[in-house]
């Protein structure tokens, strides 16, 4: 437990919620994920499929881990992993706010073109990314990390005279 502290470099107890955080994320992800692939088959493939995509996924973390350590300018590794819970949570959150408010303005596929409800769709979605982010990079204390990331964004957007 000490060389996975000094590793992540945790020097409080309570900082190891998030390596918890995001291994439980990454389980119910793969689990997501196998369900899916394995459809109605028994119980055992289902689970032997989540294992496989776990691990391929937590590799796959730990790669974006080191090249975004580098990238990042953060105080201590394991804040890497609440900036990645956040992108997710944000994420997330923007489809499921999104989508009852564009039914609730009226706009559903039955009564516009498909191709323009899902323009509109992503549009409105992306407008509730750029503020949650901001948000949930508040609640979870990353908040000039998040306000710097949304004016890079917005500015590459084209929106860098109203920043």
């Amino acid at each position: 437990m000490q060389n996975f502290k000094q590793q992540w470099q945790i020097t409080h107890n309570w900082q190891l919620i998030f390596p918890f955080l995001g291994i439980v994320g990454l389980l119910y992800s793969s689990f997501k994920l196998a369900r899916l692939i394995s459809g109605t088959l028994n119980v055992g493939f289902t689970i032997l499929i989540c294992l496989l995509i776990f691990y391929v996924l937590l590799k796959l973390c730990l790669f974006f881990f080191k090249k975004l350590e580098q990238k990042w300018i953060v105080e201590q590794k394991w804040e890497i992993i609440r900036i990645f819970i956040v992108f997710a949570i944000t994420g997330s959150s923007s489809v499921l706010i999104g989508r009852p408010f564009i039914k609730a303005i009226g706009i559903t596929k039955e009564n516009l073109n498909v191709f323009i409800y899902w323009c509109l769709f992503i549009f409105i979605s992306l407008v509730f990314y750029q503020i949650l982010l901001v948000a949930y990079g508040w609640l979870f204390g990353q908040f000039k990390f998040f306000w710097a990331f949304e004016k890079k964004m917005l500015a590459r957007m084209g929106f860098k005279r109203f920043l």
